[in-house]
């Protein structure tokens, strides 16, 4: 292969060859490069945001056409990661898998865990006893609380205040010293075991995640004063970045984005798993479709996630915290290390693993704080998928991102990709 420097002034065509097939990629055959050089005023250009761009997550690209301080079109181009995990999955067992999973949307590690165990539990037929379906929850409600925060913190950042990113991570911290002592880990904590979880809730835990339900409320309300009607971030979000609920639905939005457009689709709601159908919440929802009604979803969602937290604390039942056989889940460390029958158990799930039968094959989809999160499970009789898909919220969500930024200022751009809220881990599977 030819080399050359980007400062060789002996192959100007190059760069123009690559900036014409960039343009194309705009699906307008009509204007090239060449016409945009004629511009007498310089107010039409092609603009490269990303995926250096810090509010590009480092691996987002951005194509945008501008006229002036406006943005006409625009695409988007992924797959910087080029991380691969679907086919990682298919050399691992289901439970050697798991840490990937918390890679994926790394700001909600648990919400990911709990998805992928729901798809092998029921592609291989395994009962979970109720109590860790409690505590699943409990750690998927917890799991959105932090990243909804995030969410805020970094968004309020955006539109120039840094306060509020602070406080947030404040209470982030708060959680993660939950789930510190929660699963042992504070940010990827594979906790959840195909069967159940992997160790039970400690009464110093239970005592944190009260806590932490009483005191979380009046952080969010005292949040709502300063930011509600605060005038600069009004401005910055009210009527920017609106998508319509008709272009919501077509394009497939999914999560907060697409209940701010008046679409109350919850899975929890409209196809509850685990024990969501015993306890009660609210889907909150907005009209406006913008980048105000995205925030105001998920302040309130953090708020809902606190009911449930508490419900599932006074409605969680004494019992086992995995199922009990043998072939399909995990022995209890009591029994590996005091019976010999519990040390062969626990060898066998780690060198073959669960093994659903063959030729079988399941979708099971959770209510991720970012949307409908699903795995997709092919099994050929082995302890490893044959084949395995994610649907994953950011990558669905980064469709409609298109169309949003279509007629929007690009001094809203970074405003604008902070509303949607993508994670790229999961994005670039």
């Amino acid at each position: 292969m030819e080399k050359f420097s980007f400062l060789d002034k002996t192959k100007p065509t190059f760069f123009k060859e690559h900036q014409n097939a960039l343009y194309k990629s705009l699906e307008d055959k009509h204007t090239t490069i060449e016409e945009l050089e004629e511009d007498p005023l310089g107010t039409r250009m092609i603009l490269n945001m990303g995926p250096q761009h810090p509010a590009t997550h480092g691996v987002l690209r951005l194509l945008l056409e501008l006229d002036g301080e406006k943005i006409t079109r625009n695409r988007l181009d992924i797959g910087y990661l080029h991380r691969g995990i679907e086919k990682i999955a298919e050399n691992k067992t289901y439970q050697e898998f798991m840490p990937y999973t918390d890679r994926m949307d790394y700001l909600s590690p648990y919400s990911n865990n709990v998805a992928m165990c729901m798809a092998v539990e029921k592609i291989a037929d395994i009962e979970v006893p109720e109590r860790a379906q409690y505590i699943r929850m409990i750690g998927c409600e917890l799991a959105r609380i932090s990243s909804h925060l995030l969410f805020m913190g970094a968004t309020v950042m955006d539109t120039g205040a840094i306060s509020v990113f602070i406080w947030t991570f404040r209470e982030r911290e708060r959680i993660y010293d939950i789930f510190d002592n929660f699963g042992g880990h504070r940010f990827t904590i594979s906790h959840s075991r195909i069967g159940g979880v992997h160790n039970d809730l400690s009464p110093l835990c239970i005592d944190m995640i009260k806590n932490f339900t009483e005191t979380f409320p009046a952080e969010v309300e005292g949040w709502k004063k300063l930011l509600n009607r605060n005038r600069i971030f009004y401005d910055r979000n009210n009527g920017v970045g609106t998508i319509s609920r008709e272009d919501a639905i077509k394009i497939g939005l999914t999560g907060p984005n697409i209940r701010a457009t008046g679409v109350p689709l919850d899975l929890r709601k409209v196809n509850p798993y685990m024990q969501y159908d015993k306890v009660d919440f609210e889907v909150p929802t907005r009209l406006e479709g913008d980048n105000f009604a995205r925030y105001i979803c998920r302040m309130e969602e953090m708020l809902e996630s606190i009911k449930i937290i508490k419900q599932c604390l006074d409605k969680m039942p004494k019992g086992q915290i995995r199922t009990d056989d043998a072939k399909k889940a995990y022995p209890s460390k009591d029994e590996v290390y005091y019976s010999m029958e519990g040390m062969i158990h626990d060898f066998m799930m780690t060198d073959t693993g669960v093994c659903p039968p063959d030729g079988v094959e399941c979708y099971t989809a959770i209510e991720a704080p970012k949307g409908e999160l699903g795995f997709y499970i092919q099994s050929d009789g082995t302890g490893h998928p044959w084949r395995m898909k994610i649907k994953s919220p950011s990558f669905t969500n980064l469709q409609g991102l298109e169309k949003i930024l279509d007629g929007e200022m690009i001094a809203d751009t970074v405003v604008i990709i902070g509303g949607v809220d993508p994670v790229m881990g999961e994005s670039d599977k």
